[in-house]
């Protein structure tokens, strides 16, 4: 009987120590998942057309904290710990970074990186100028894949190429679209003026989002790690054979 009372007692010692230990385990994981979220990478997945063609639907990135340094926007929740940012960086022109909305600081938002602190900004018959000089831009064809454009018609493409040398394609869905002709913007200090890739269905600092303070960077879009046709669900693996754009996969940011 006490042979039997010793191991019952080692048993429920050693059942108690499993738990424990799986508990600490699971408690290190999240902490480790938390670090790395704050401090490194964030996943992202793109909710709207804007960044069209670059970034489509159902894309899903890793934005890197540290290019920008960090902000009370880089922790969870955007816990009012600090102000400004720590480790700062400059975004370069070119840029497709991800934002805090400055009227809702709770809604991500991600486009390009137009214009700097002190630039001038203008839109005039749907080419780009910063401070005062137009933007090379040329047309490259047209794309006729809805799954890309969001349309059932041909759309036209074009090359911009910013004044450091960064180039991407934008899309021209609408010629002399409400947003193709706009005043001039100066740019603020301490903030950047973001335009989406598809320059016609973009809510961005042309419009509502307005000048965006750099304290609500949250990073830069390097790459895609994911991909699904826009109406398909990751998590469906068995239709993956025809929703999965295996092309898009690993694809670095420009």
């Amino acid at each position: 009987m006490a042979e039997q009372s010793d191991s019952k007692a080692k048993a429920e010692k050693s059942g108690k120590g499993g738990l424990s230990e799986t508990v600490s385990v699971i408690v290190q994981a999240l902490i480790l998942a938390l670090v790395l979220r704050t401090v490194l990478f964030q996943p992202f997945s793109i909710p709207s057309g804007s960044m069209r063609p670059t970034l489509l639907e159902g894309d899903y990135l890793f934005v890197s904290k540290w290019s920008y340094g960090y902000s009370r926007y880089s922790l969870p929740l955007g816990l009012d710990l600090f102000e400004g940012r720590i480790l700062g960086s400059e975004p370069e022109r070119g840029d497709v970074a991800v934002f805090k909305f400055p009227p809702d600081p709770s809604v991500d938002y991600i486009k390009r990186v137009i214009g700097l602190p002190g630039d001038r900004i203008q839109m005039q018959n749907g080419s780009l100028s910063i401070n005062g000089e137009p933007v090379e831009r040329e047309k490259i064809g047209t794309i006729d894949n809805e799954d890309i454009t969001e349309m059932d018609r041909p759309v036209d493409v074009y090359r911009e190429t910013m004044p450091n040398g960064v180039a991407y394609e934008t899309l021209d869905i609408t010629p002399n679209g409400i947003y193709d002709s706009t005043r001039e913007f100066v740019v603020p200090e301490g903030h950047y003026f973001m335009i989406g890739d598809n320059r016609d269905n973009s809510n961005d600092s042309r419009g509502a989002v307005g000048f965006v303070p750099y304290e609500n960077l949250v990073g830069k879009a390097q790459i895609i790690f994911f991909s699904v046709a826009e109406s398909a669900s990751p998590l469906a693996v068995w239709r993956w054979p025809s929703t999965l754009r295996g092309s898009r996969l690993l694809n670095t940011i420009d």
